[in-house]
């Protein structure tokens, strides 16, 4: 039948109007209340979190909703994980183990403080650490982990802060993708010794860009804050810097857009699951794909899938369900991080190759992530605004695609 055809073949395709998408107004929420909350920063003349109001009252407010101790502002979710790895204090060469699947804003915070990141392996089916694999890379140089709740599936954070604990290393979540999601009665970000946050413009919630940080430690807040102000102890009323530091304030305007934007929070990550649970519930029977493992707990930054060898290639996936108007990405990375010539080739301080100058990342050094970069993970943006219309498009289109390269496979 031509409905059969695929539209990468001259078929007609599923869909021709654009998903909602986080790249403009159709896929975010933006309104009234971010509007006035603007204005209002604005008619105020005080844009400096330095003398204003609204830094302050967004760190209570985000430390309240996550039951923290503490909330730690900044300008971006890279700044967040270095803030986080500052407060680790790690001496030069010491080891931060964490994974080769996320943005590389979650490895150049260790290099930027001097220490090396180790790389450990991840589960091949939620691309997370495993404590297996982080317990294999530790070393007496290591200082901490960093892990990433990819996609927003929560890793099994809990038993990677008992073992951090046995081995009196410090914990860092990266929450970047997972906001709000559930670990039993607690949340990501709460079981390690740091959790840390981003309002880039593809996350749940947004101000163009931004960070925060939480934890129940006051030392290490007070070093998070001193290191987003240059090592200013403005609360002791000095003009001195106590140790190396750089600027990375959030501005008065994004903690204003953030409040209104935590209000929607809740509703977003509920009509993103509403979303998610309707489409695997009409994919879960499709031979050689496996939907994003919920255990009630996943948040659905994206959506990923796991394609084998029996169901088809990864890449023709990804272009065949893209010309079906629904886009898709094989791989997520081009390739791990530790093969980004930043990485591999130490493209650090000038020739040094500092601090990397001893350590090499051969191919091979993570096979489940390789393969899941490589062969196995594709993966669809996923939207707080779909209706479940465009769910049912998303659904036909991969039953489509399935059908024609299952077929192709067998």
């Amino acid at each position: 039948m031509q409905n059969d055809q695929l539209a990468r073949d001259g078929g007609t395709p599923v869909r021709t109007e654009p998903l909602p998408s986080v790249m403009n107004a159709s896929g975010r929420r933006f309104g009234d209340d971010e509007v006035k909350a603007v204005e209002r920063v604005l008619r105020s003349g005080m844009l400096s979190a330095t003398w204003g109001t609204e830094v302050p009252a967004l760190e209570m407010e985000f430390a309240d909703l996550l039951g923290a101790g503490y909330a730690v502002t900044c300008s971006s979710g890279t700044a967040a994980l270095h803030l986080a790895v500052a407060a680790v204090n790690p001496e030069p060469g010491d080891e931060i183990i964490t994974t080769p699947i996320s943005d590389m804003g979650t490895v150049f915070p260790i290099m930027m403080q001097n220490a090396v990141p180790v790389f450990a392996d991840v589960d091949p089916i939620t691309g997370n650490l495993t404590p297996e694999s982080v317990a294999a890379a530790i070393t007496p140089r290591t200082k901490a982990v960093i892990v990433v709740h990819l996609f927003g599936k929560p890793a099994r954070v809990r038993e990677l802060r008992e073992l951090c604990d046995r081995h009196g290393i410090l914990l860092i979540e990266d929450c970047a993708q997972a906001y709000l999601a559930p670990v039993g009665d607690s949340y990501v970000g709460r079981i390690g010794h740091i959790g840390c946050f981003s309002l880039q413009q593809t996350k749940h919630i947004s101000a163009g860009d931004g960070g925060l940080t939480v934890t129940d430690d006051a030392q290490k807040a007070r070093r998070m804050r001193l290191f987003a102000d240059k090592g200013w102890p403005r609360d002791t009323d000095e003009r001195t810097y106590l140790f190396l530091a750089l600027n990375y304030r959030m501005t008065e305007l994004v903690a204003s857009v953030t409040r209104a934007q935590l209000n929607r929070l809740r509703g977003v990550i509920e009509d993103r699951r509403t979303a998610a649970l309707r489409a695997t519930a009409a994919i879960e029977d499709l031979a050689g794909i496996t939907p994003p493992p919920d255990g009630h707990d996943h948040v659905y930054w994206q959506y990923p899938l796991i394609i084998s060898e029996a169901a088809g290639d990864m890449r023709e996936w990804a272009a065949a369900l893209t010309a079906e108007g629904i886009p898709a990405n094989g791989g997520y990375l081009t390739s791990p991080l530790y093969a980004a010539p930043a990485v591999r080739e130490r493209i650090t301080y000038g020739d040094s190759g500092f601090p990397l100058q001893d350590v090499s990342y051969p191919v091979g050094l993570c096979p489940n992530a390789e393969e899941l970069i490589n062969n196995r993970l594709l993966v669809l943006p996923w939207n707080e605004n779909y209706t479940e219309s465009d769910v049912d498009d998303i659904v036909t289109a991969i039953r489509k695609v399935h059908k024609a390269l299952a077929q192709e496979a067998s």
